[in-house]
């Protein structure tokens, strides 16, 4: 059954015969329903699949973050949706017919704020992550109140521990505290910088894979 949204002339949401409504991103739109394939997909629409599912799920606990922090909403395309379509084009590799994540590769934000200079991250016991970085407060559009998170991914389980505002660029280190279910795996680390006022950030860094102690 469909839905009449702004009177008879206006959209609707629903199937009437062949035909959907909806309203996305505040258009109204009118699509016709696929016909359904018994054709099975080719080996490369296979991979193609595997490298979106892969993605989408690596990225899915990110969305807060990406949605104010990956670039700009271009036409159709959200910020969640270029995050994912350059993870997919730039941070996948196929290795025996199986796609993974290059760590290396992927940015968790993608700005135009002044990213860090020297930063480094390291293992300190008691399951804690240190970061120290060089003052380039007078670099670019740079602030000494801009603030540091960081971003860490446990591939064995599965998940991310993210701190949002862990320091301030002034600060110049940072010292994070992983939950115990972390302790003696390795974490995959990111860090980026967003302006006090949390209206743009800088491209993420990657910082390695630390084993927490």
């Amino acid at each position: 059954m469909a839905r009449i949204t702004k009177g008879i002339l206006g959209g609707f949401s629903g199937k009437v015969g062949t035909i959907v409504g909806a309203n996305w991103r505040g258009k109204d739109i009118i699509r016709s329903i696929p016909n359904p394939s018994n054709k099975p997909p080719s080996e490369k629409q296979m991979l193609q699949q595997m490298k979106f599912k892969l993605v989408v799920s690596f990225l899915r606990p990110l969305g807060s973050i990406q949605k104010k922090y990956f670039g700009l909403n271009s036409g159709s395309k959200s910020r969640i949706n270029l995050a994912v379509s350059y993870t997919i084009n730039e941070a996948v590799q196929i290795v025996a017919d199986v796609p993974e994540l290059i760590y290396n590769k992927i940015l968790i934000t993608k700005g135009d704020l002044t990213g860090f200079q020297d930063v480094a991250a390291t293992p300190q016991a008691g399951n804690k992550i240190g970061l120290t970085w060089e003052d380039n407060t007078v670099q670019g559009n740079a602030a000494g109140t801009d603030r540091v998170t960081i971003v860490c991914y446990c591939r064995e389980l599965g998940s991310f521990a993210v701190f949002e505002a862990a320091a301030e660029r002034s600060a110049l280190a940072a010292e994070v505290t992983l939950p115990t279910i972390y302790t003696g795996r390795e974490m995959q680390v990111w860090a980026y910088l967003n302006t006090k006022e949390k209206n743009v950030a800088c491209n993420s860094s990657y910082l390695g894979a630390l084993t927490m102690i």
